[in-house]
């Protein structure tokens, strides 16, 4: 099944239950993450971190 069956099952939970406000916070939070993680190792990431 992999990450894309993860995906299928998370929106149909999202259509069934209704709810669709799930969604930007799920992308957000791995935004957040996705930019934590890709600084890590750089000049940035103490700027980052003072973010939050």
């Amino acid at each position: 099944m992999g990450k894309l069956g993860i995906m299928k099952e998370f929106w149909g939970f999202l259509k069934v239950r209704k709810k669709y406000w799930l969604g930007p916070i799920v992308v957000i939070l791995l935004l957040l993450g996705l930019l934590i993680v890709l600084t890590e190792g750089s000049t940035v990431a103490p700027f980052v971190y003072t973010l939050f």
